[in-house]
């Protein structure tokens, strides 16, 4: 093969691995109750929409069981179901997940199994999501800046799409503001790279982001990002 031919079968192979980009936003509103010395139920919706999916393609309703087993330690186990719209031709899926949080000073983290259960197959799919995150108060009413990764390993693969491997990490960065005792904001931005494999290109994802907590309890332990 000549130099020419080369580099031409090299320039057109680009545009096919290159990374692809999407413009986003993600909501989330969580609800926490006491129910018990200890113990807290939160509920949750999440809500994203995308450019390139053409609105909203992915919505979440879910509750999460905390029970505190030491000052600063949280262990907990929950459900959601995720719904795909749009764009996102997805079949809709239930989840069920189990987590333990830690927060000491101004770090947090999270370390969380997934169970996926599609309506494509009995096959389960297992993801193992750790998230670190760091947080620097900002004056004396509460504000803070915070930056956050999580990474997404995924250990086995499903007849109905999930591929094993390091599928992808979240990178946040934003600030947290309090209204008033019971409800705080983080607002942020988010970068998500999903890696390419399997022939696919890689794509970047750049989402604004609200969560809005409504925390009734005083356990004191971190919400973080989903």
């Amino acid at each position: 093969m000549g130099m020419a031919a080369l580099a031409s079968a090299v320039f057109a192979a680009l545009p096919a691995t290159a990374q692809q980009e999407d413009f986003q936003a993600w909501e989330q509103l969580n609800v926490v109750l006491p129910v018990a010395t200890g113990v807290r139920v939160t509920g949750e919706q999440i809500a994203r929409t995308s450019d390139r999916q053409g609105g909203i393609y992915t919505t979440e309703y879910g509750v999460l069981v905390g029970v505190q087993i030491a000052k600063g330690i949280e262990l907990g186990g929950g459900y959601r179901r995720v719904g795909f719209f749009n764009g996102n031709t997805g079949a809709d899926e239930d989840r069920l997940r189990q987590q333990i949080v830690i927060a000491r000073g101004r770090w947090a983290g999270r370390l969380r199994l997934d169970e996926r259960f599609h309506p494509g197959g009995r096959e389960i799919g297992f993801r193992i999501r750790p998230l670190l995150r760091y947080n620097v108060p900002v004056g004396r009413q509460g504000l803070s800046l915070f930056a956050s990764h999580e990474s997404f390993f995924l250990p086995n693969s499903t007849v109905w799409g999930q591929r094993a491997g390091y599928e992808r990490m979240r990178n946040i960065a934003g600030f947290t503001v309090p209204i008033g005792k019971a409800v705080s904001t983080d607002i942020g931005y988010l970068n998500q790279y999903r890696f390419a494999r399997d022939g696919e290109r890689p794509q970047m994802d750049h989402a604004v982001t609200l969560q809005v907590t409504v925390n009734l309890d005083k356990l004191g332990v971190t919400l973080l990002h989903d």
